[in-house]
């Protein structure tokens, strides 16, 4: 039997942070500076979909596309559709059967446990993204932590200074388990909107 991940701790936290935006917060800075507060929440709604899809091996076109081709687009109806998309996420990558076999997500084929990690990485970083940018608390749980960061540490003997989403940001190996996945990540974790 696969083993599966739980997406519902860090969907959950993702939904209370989304639902924690102010209007006024959506044209804000977001440590993703090609992004505002409103595009960083369409993108998340967007790769909700995807690897919702993925996990379902629903695959089709809206799955091969790469992310960054475009500044993502946030929907007047966002606010419902964000939390509906969460829970099916949720919901898919329960079943075993997401983890086997190849899916697609982001124009890369992949295989279901990898897709899944990707998946749970995005929501722990994104997260982070929107809460830092709109002045929130956040704190995911460890195994969702555990996860993002096996997925982002270089393999070893890498040692270009990379991981999967671009050169590691510099932390102590003291720091808290956040701030090491957000540095892996490419991010400061000291980021605020006026840095």
């Amino acid at each position: 039997m696969t083993e599966t991940i739980d997406f519902a701790p860090q969907a959950r936290l993702v939904a209370a942070i989304a639902e924690g935006v102010r209007d006024e917060q959506l044209d804000g800075p977001t440590p993703c500076p090609e992004y505002r507060v409103r595009q960083l929440l369409g993108h998340l709604v967007g790769l909700t979909g995807a690897f919702r899809d993925a996990g379902r091996k629903e695959l089709g076109a809206h799955l091969d596309q790469a992310p960054g081709n475009a500044v993502p687009e946030l929907g007047p109806g966002w606010r419902a559709e964000l939390p509906k998309l969460l829970d099916e996420l949720v919901e898919v990558w329960r079943d075993p059967a997401a983890y086997e076999g190849m899916t697609r997500a982001g124009g890369i084929d992949l295989p279901g446990a990898v897709a899944g990690a990707v998946a749970l990485d995005e929501l722990v970083v994104h997260g982070w993204d929107v809460a830092r940018a709109t002045g929130q608390a956040y704190a995911p749980d460890e195994t969702s932590l555990r996860v993002a960061q096996g997925l982002l540490t270089p393999a070893e003997g890498d040692d270009s200074g990379s991981s999967l989403f671009g050169p590691v940001v510099p932390v102590p190996d003291d720091a808290p388990l956040l701030d090491r996945v957000i540095g892996l990540s490419g991010r400061d974790p000291g980021w605020t909107p006026r840095a």
